[in-house]
């Protein structure tokens, strides 16, 4: 099985914590589509065996929202000409709340489109405005309602956390709200400050004061307990699900499996190497169209990458890192090379390690990043 991820690269706004690729300009909106469409035909044969049938789809963005009806048909004639949708695929699109009117919502449960992922990082009109979200914290819940009354139950909301505040209770509110919702899935997010955007350039000006890490990680601590009192469980560091409920999509990125992006930025994976297209607008379309080539950047994932993006992956998973998995198939021997830090980790309650299964605990979930990188094979053994 593979996927199909799409990258539409619009927004109404930009959001002062964003940096991922999108244009606030609507004018090549409709040349996005025609391109879309091309690449399409020019690289349905990237993944290991394109007549497999998709087993999810994913409109990412941006904001898939904007589409339009007429769009989102042409979209969808173009991948059943392309390749074949497995049946009961999934097929997810993200939506910002105030997108989703009534009319709207009529228009994507009349569409292939199963799953939706709303966009909501807050119920707290102050902390939407910081963020400079285009929704009001009425819409948050209101998009919600309407879409389960429009028929849509596989509903995925975003929350942000970790925004600057005088204590946990807008935080703890915020959950309060999600469980009123009973939505099967979250993904839940720290608020991270990247350089390139209006809070990184507002941090360098001295007129934003991120919070400390004790509030952020405290504000994880108190997720993680809300969250499993109410019956979800974390089968990613970032993403919860009532059981039985994660999405397909993500969770196969994160086991490897092969897919195909789509779009100005969006990445692709065959096993063996990444793919990437040029974060321009202008330029995608221009050489889509006028040139029929997709401009891209080509990554040959070596034995050692290989092994670090297994560690890397593996490890914010429940799954956990089959140690034995990444010595004998990928040629990582962290049992015998890393013994030391391991004992270490399971010392000091960071991780478990059980039948050759790395798990981080909840206090190593909160050093992921750090505890990846000093396993990494090209990282010198760190002192313990």
């Amino acid at each position: 099985m593979a996927g199909l991820y799409l990258h539409i690269p619009f927004c109404k706004q930009a959001c002062h914590y964003c940096d991922f690729h999108f244009s606030t300009s609507m004018g090549l909106k409709g040349q996005f589509v025609e391109a879309l469409l091309k690449e399409m035909a020019l690289r349905r044969s990237y993944l290991p065996d394109p007549d497999a049938p998709l087993e999810t789809i994913y409109f990412g963005g941006g904001t898939p929202s904007l589409l339009t009806g007429e769009e989102l048909r042409r979209i969808f004639a173009a991948i059943n000409s392309n390749f074949t949708i497995l049946s009961g695929a999934e097929i997810t699109l993200e939506a910002n709340p105030d997108d989703l009117t009534a009319a709207k919502l009529a228009e994507l449960a009349a569409s292939p489109i199963n799953r939706l992922s709303i966009g909501l990082q807050s119920f707290h009109e102050p902390h939407l405005r910081l963020m400079n979200r285009a929704h009001s914290a009425r819409e948050s819940g209101q998009a919600v309602r309407q879409a389960q009354a429009a028929g849509f139950e596989n509903i995925s909301v975003d929350l942000i956390y970790g925004v600057p505040a005088a204590s946990h209770a807008i935080w703890e509110a915020d959950l309060a709200r999600l469980f009123e919702l009973g939505v099967p899935h979250v993904s839940a997010y720290a608020l991270t400050i990247e350089p390139d955007t209006a809070f990184g350039r507002r941090l360098r000006k001295g007129t934003f004061v991120a919070p400390p890490e004790e509030f952020v990680a405290r504000q994880f601590e108190i997720m993680l307990g809300q969250l499993r009192a109410h019956g979800y469980e974390q089968y990613e560091i970032s993403n919860f699900c009532q059981p039985g409920r994660e999405s397909r999509h993500n969770a196969n990125y994160w086991r490897g499996v092969p897919y195909l992006g789509l779009g100005p930025s969006a990445h692709s994976f065959d096993g063996r190497s990444r793919q990437y297209a040029v974060a321009s607008n202008p330029q995608y379309v221009a050489a889509v169209l006028e040139r029929g080539e997709v401009p891209l950047t080509v990554e040959i994932l070596s034995p050692l990458d290989q092994a670090n993006e297994y560690l890397l992956t593996s490890l914010r998973t429940s799954r956990g890192c089959d140690l034995a998995y990444l010595r004998d198939v990928l040629d990582l021997n962290l049992l015998a090379g890393r013994a030391d830090y391991l004992a270490s980790l399971t010392a000091q309650g960071m991780a478990t390690l059980e039948r050759d299964v790395l798990r981080l605990t909840d206090a190593g979930k909160l050093l992921a990043d750090h505890i990846t990188l000093a396993l990494f094979a090209d990282v010198p053994a760190p002192v313990v």
